[in-house]
């Protein structure tokens, strides 16, 4: 199966995606990692003014399959966090890119993220 995988976005191995929004990183999960969870069922996210490090868990997604901790994919503090998503999980599933999306992030440090096309060939060699 082909995944999306927006050439915009910059990607972490461990399947969140950031997109940089004025001087916020927007941050969220995959395509690749929202099929491979099912239906999700719950999210549990960080408060805002929570500063993380980069690979720092921040919370935690549940289907009804598995659960997943969520990773940071860039280091800062977290401005705003998409608490439709604990009415509405479900959005993840059906708009990961869009209003799946999950932080919103003042970034502090560099961070070491994949293109689109490495996290592709990444995704395609573990799928494998």
């Amino acid at each position: 199966m082909s995944f999306n995988t927006p050439a915009e976005l910059k990607y972490a191995k461990s399947h969140e995606w950031a997109r940089t929004e004025g001087d916020l990183v927007v941050v969220g999960i995959t395509d690749y990692a929202q099929d491979a969870l099912g239906d999700v069922v719950y999210i549990e996210l960080p408060e805002a003014g929570v500063s993380l490090a980069a690979t720092a868990i921040f919370g935690a997604v549940e289907s009804v399959k598995a659960a997943s901790d969520l990773y940071m994919p860039v280091g800062g503090i977290i401005e705003e966090v998409n608490t439709a998503l604990l009415d509405s999980p479900e959005l993840i599933n059906s708009d990961p890119y869009g209003a799946g999306w999950m932080l919103k992030i003042r970034v502090s440090g560099d961070a070491d993220l994949l293109d689109a096309a490495a996290y592709a060939a990444f995704v395609d060699s573990v799928k494998h």
